[in-house]
């Protein structure tokens, strides 16, 4: 019989014979049978198992089956064991009733009755075996209960997200819808006034000297368009798990110069001015391509952000790590945010309705450093503009 459905008998009598009697009147399949010549040794077994009944003797040496029964009620493990007195003493010392106020179930009077014994034994240990298998039950009902529970907390938790990632897809549509609109739209423009020029025969916008500011106009909307198109790549990428890094050995400070220097043109665009701050090299292993990119994403911010105040860019060695700074005068960014503008989609809450993008650059950024090792930071207050901070090892990632 599986282990579950064992029913574990306790007989408590002085005598060694009275216990091999009874022993053989209550022992059968599923049932075992723990004896005990004494009351301090019947404790004792009560503290290790857990029996479906116990059949003690009344009239024993030191402490009677009285007493034991008045210790079983009075601790917790074994106040709920079924009692059975067993006397040879005669009806007329009313050890019956005694035994009733004690706590037994019921009371058996020597010579036993073989039938009796056995008969009332079974109804026990059934009722031992019904009430295991009740609590059995329960408890698994209380386990599927919490198991339902958090299977609702999950769904829960999923159909947040799932609408959160909605909310995250219309708004990321709705940005790039936009975002795309507006090169678009200045292209179109520039190409209707073109042809309604020549549809008039007005040759004078096409002279030599003024195309190479048409040139510069339409290479600039088409160079928003790409970026636009590239940060939806590198998250594509970056989701995947498929954003290549190809390190080699770079002067972060040769790096910094030339990306200010392409940005040049975009920042007197924006009314601001960029200086750098690089006077030795800083030599590392990195990925040149992609470390160009963080540079040029958080200067590209701080153009935005910077309500037209100079930017400063420093690119220093500190412990054996390169410190790439960018730091602006602009709008900052409040506490609140400083973790959240890390995220896909997301700027601060200052510059949500001023700035265009696509709310990727920084989180672009933040997984390109990590990849490389290194870790970003921003030290920030509304009205005081922000600094991001790259700390990039300078040894190669395997190395």
């Amino acid at each position: 019989m599986p282990l579950e459905h064992e029913s574990k008998l306790l007989l408590v009598d002085d005598l060694p014979e009275n216990l091999l009697a009874l022993d053989a009147l209550v022992r059968g399949e599923g049932r075992t049978v723990f004896q005990a010549t004494s009351a301090d040794a019947a404790l004792a077994l009560m503290l290790e198992h857990e029996f479906a009944l116990a059949i003690l003797d009344v009239q024993m040496p030191g402490m009677n089956g009285f007493e034991l029964a008045e210790l079983m009620r009075g601790t917790e493990r074994t106040r709920h064991i079924p009692i059975i007195f067993v006397s040879a003493a005669g009806s007329e010392l009313n050890y019956a009733f005694k035994g009733y106020e004690s706590g037994a179930v019921d009371f058996l009077q020597k010579p036993l009755d073989g039938h009796v014994v056995q008969s009332k034994v079974s109804v026990f240990v059934d009722l031992y075996r019904h009430r295991k298998a009740l609590r059995r039950e329960m408890d698994a009902l209380a386990a599927s209960h919490r198991q339902t529970e958090q299977l609702v907390k999950q769904l829960q938790t999923a159909q947040c997200e799932l609408e959160r990632a909605v909310r995250m897809r219309d708004d990321f549509m709705s940005m790039v819808s936009h975002e795309l609109r507006t090169p678009l739209n200045t292209l179109y423009l520039e190409t209707q006034v073109r042809k309604l020029h020549l549809s008039r025969g007005n040759s004078a916008p096409f002279q030599v000297e003024r195309l190479p500011a048409m040139i510069e106009r339409d290479q600039r909307q088409i160079q928003n368009m790409v970026r636009l198109i590239d940060d939806m790549l590198d998250v594509s990428r970056l989701r995947s798990g498929s954003l290549s890094m190809a390190p080699k050995h770079v002067d972060a400070s040769v790096l910094a110069r030339r990306v200010v220097e392409s940005l040049a043109q975009q920042a007197e665009a924006a009314g601001c001015s960029i200086t750098l701050d690089a006077p030795a090299p800083v030599e590392g292993a990195w990925d040149e391509f992609r470390i160009e990119q963080v540079l040029t994403n958080l200067l590209t911010n701080a153009m935005r952000y910077g309500a037209g105040k100079p930017i400063g860019v420093t690119v220093a060695q500190f412990e054996g790590d390169a410190h790439v700074r960018v730091c602006d005068n602009g709008i900052g960014i409040a506490p609140g945010d400083q973790e959240r503008i890390f995220g896909q989609f997301e700027r601060a809450e200052a510059g949500r309705n001023q700035a265009p993008g696509l709310g990727l650059g920084l989180y672009i950024a933040q997984q390109i450093v990590r990849a490389h090792g290194g870790r970003i930071r921003v030290d920030s207050a509304p009205g005081e503009g922000a600094c991001f901070t790259v700390v990039l090892p300078r040894v190669p990632l395997g190395g």
